[in-house]
């Protein structure tokens, strides 16, 4: 396989059982010397799922690829200078990761 151009899913885990967000995205993944390069998009309009999506990222850019065929990845997911699309790298750190977040209450 040279690439892959489909739908997924981002899925974010608070836990190994507590999935706190899901998002369908677009692909497209390229085999590259020495491993794989992809970019994404989210394929809802609406900006409320973008907004969860960038706070989920902003916590934590650890998200599992979910394919088609229920197989996935860990990847962390960058921001790019394109607004729409974002890079993603696969993530081989450690698969529990202290989050912190403070929530203002005026």
């Amino acid at each position: 396989m040279e690439s892959f151009e489909g739908r997924c899913w981002l899925d974010w885990w608070a836990n190994s059982s507590t999935l706190l967000g899901s998002v369908e995205v677009a692909v497209v993944i390229a085999v590259v010397d020495g491993g794989w390069r992809a970019r994404g998009r989210i394929l809802s309009d609406g900006p409320e799922e973008r907004e969860a999506f960038d706070f989920l990222r902003a916590l934590d850019p650890v998200f599992t690829l979910r394919f088609e065929d229920e197989s996935t990845i860990p990847v962390a997911v960058h921001a790019s200078a394109d607004t729409v699309w974002f890079v993603m790298t696969e993530y081989a750190g450690p698969v529990q990761r202290a989050v912190s977040y403070e929530f203002g209450v005026t």
